[in-house]
């Protein structure tokens, strides 16, 4: 049987490239709201990022997910983020 391609993504803040199931996506939708994407597929502009506790504290420090996003990104969503990975969502 043929293997399947794995899909890679871009981690914004550590520029790695890894498999998309590796990765936690943040999405802007085109109405402007900013939320975590567990599901992979919803509308609006996409942002990747490791599942760790350096790469979301280096995203809060510097503020990399507006930059990627084009708009300004809450201390609540960083907080998400943390909580998403303490409970072990997408290993």
């Amino acid at each position: 049987m043929k293997q399947r391609k794995v899909p890679l993504r871009k981690c914004v803040v550590t520029n790695e490239m890894k498999p998309k199931k590796e990765l936690i996506r943040i999405v802007r939708t085109p109405e402007g709201d900013v939320s975590i994407d567990l599901t992979g597929k919803k509308n609006g502009r996409g942002a990747y990022i490791s599942n760790s506790k350096e790469c979301f504290e280096l995203a809060k420090k510097k503020d990399i997910l507006s930059r990627h996003l084009n708009v300004k990104v809450s201390e609540e969503i960083y907080d998400q983020l943390e909580e998403a990975r303490q409970r072990g969502v997408r290993k």
